[in-house]
């Protein structure tokens, strides 16, 4: 699907503001609700939109501790073992990436021994070869929306 110049402002309308309903975005962007409801419909079709969440504040959750983990997998079993630690719930990107490893994960959680089970556990997982741990110090931005 080709994005327009419309379906464009959709999006980053959206991004800002998901609880926007089709008639809000529809006035501020000056065009019908019907144009807008069946453009976001469209883009939900082709996967463009793959759903609405809020944006969380870990920490104030409690989730004080950001793990990038560096994963080297044996053989050709990469996508195996991304499947793997895809299923565990502190695991926020798994991320196949070019380079001396082949996978980089982003956890978050909310104590030491909490990451220090995880670590282990990914060590367990069939086809893990290595693991590289780091512990983010500060977050200077964490945003995923491109607005």
């Amino acid at each position: 699907m080709n994005l327009d110049k419309t379906d464009e402002k959709i999006l980053r309308n959206l991004m800002v503001d998901a609880r926007l309903s089709a008639r809000q975005l529809a006035l501020k962007l000056g065009m019908s609700t019907v144009t807008v409801l069946s453009r976001i419909k469209k883009m939900e079709k082709e996967k463009i939109i793959n759903g609405y969440s809020a944006i969380i504040d870990h920490e104030k959750l409690g989730y004080s501790l950001t793990a990038i983990i560096e994963i080297i997998a044996k053989n050709d079993k990469v996508v195996d073992v991304e499947e793997e630690i895809s299923k565990f719930e502190n695991v926020c990107g798994v991320y196949d990436i070019t380079g001396s490893t082949d996978t980089i994960i982003i956890a978050k959680f909310k104590e030491r021994n909490e990451l220090s089970k995880f670590v282990k556990e990914l060590a367990s997982i069939p086809n893990v070869e290595n693991t590289i741990t780091h512990v983010v110090l500060n977050t200077a931005k964490e945003d995923f929306r491109l607005s």
